[in-house]
């Protein structure tokens, strides 16, 4: 019961990032810094506070890992939040639920495991979808248009890069241990990657500072930190699939706050990337119950 309350908080947190970052007029790399330094100082705060080291439970592997998931981290909050500059909240939140097809491919290749029919015919659905997606809108804002899916997919692929080694460090390294860590140093790459991009950290008014920290508060240290928890109970895959509730909810919270309406191509084409992703889960599923029985 604890697990599943848990989760439905997490989903409601993290559906109401779209919305956030776009009513926060900053820059996309100032609002991916500014979520992830508050939410690392957060952590690290409390366990100074707690006098807990979190690095004590990381071996050297362990933290080259950690610095690895924080570097997908990193390259899904970069691309998914400029993303939100160029398409819908729709769009961009639909076009993330790519991720657990992500995972599926990211395991056949560094795991090793062999693809079911359910997987390919998933990435089959996925694809279709995507392109459907992609594809919407065309006029004089396509080139933009295409430049936010394609940035989208890449934040997709960043956030199972961050899932599957996340499922990898968990297995043994506690929930508050693992957040502090992997999200200090996403912050880390966030920062220097905006220093050098010579955007300004500061001069903004107070509600868009009020709306950075909601960002990284309610979506981030509330709904990631959610999902990580879960990855000590369930496959990197099970999680993905749970993170499909923000593409169910973060649309209609965008319709009612911000007046976004979602196309009849845009629901075409997330229907069938829904549908892949119900295949691809369905593989990975009847994957883990085969080792289970063999195991």
């Amino acid at each position: 019961m604890i697990f599943y309350l848990v989760i439905f908080i997490g989903i409601l947190a993290v559906s109401l990032a779209a919305t956030l970052i776009k009513l926060c007029a900053a820059p996309a790399m100032v609002i991916a810094t500014y979520r992830m330094l508050i939410a690392s100082a957060f952590f690290v705060a409390t366990g100074l506070v707690r006098r807990v080291n979190p690095l004590a439970r990381f071996s050297k592997r362990d933290f080259l890992l950690a610095a690895t998931s924080g570097l997908f981290l990193c390259l899904h909050f970069g691309t998914w939040i400029t993303s939100l500059q160029y398409i819908s909240v729709a769009n961009s939140v639909v076009l993330i639920a790519t991720t657990p097809v992500f995972v599926g491919v990211g395991a056949i290749i560094f795991l090793k495991e062999k693809p079911t029919k359910f997987l390919l015919t998933g990435i089959l659905f996925t694809t279709m979808g995507t392109v459907i997606v992609s594809f919407q809108g065309l006029g004089a804002a396509t080139e933009n248009a295409l430049l936010g899916n394609v940035l989208a997919l890449i934040g997709a692929f960043g956030a199972a890069g961050y899932y599957l080694l996340g499922r990898e460090l968990r297995a043994r390294i506690n929930t508050f241990s693992y957040v502090t860590v992997v999200y200090s140093i996403t912050a880390l790459f966030l920062l220097l990657i905006t220093l050098q991009m010579e955007l300004p950290l500061t001069g903004y008014g107070g509600d868009i500072y009020l709306l950075l920290f909601l960002i990284a508060f309610v979506p981030q240290v509330i709904g990631h930190t959610s999902f990580n928890w879960a990855l000590q109970h369930v496959s990197a895959a099970t999680v993905a699939v749970i993170s499909l509730g923000e593409p169910l909810a973060a649309p209609v919270l965008a319709f009612f706050i911000l007046g976004e309406e979602m196309t009849t191509i845009q629901l075409m084409g997330g229907l069938s990337i829904l549908t892949g992703v119900i295949f691809a889960l369905r593989g990975e599923f009847l994957q883990s119950t085969a080792a289970k029985s063999f195991g």
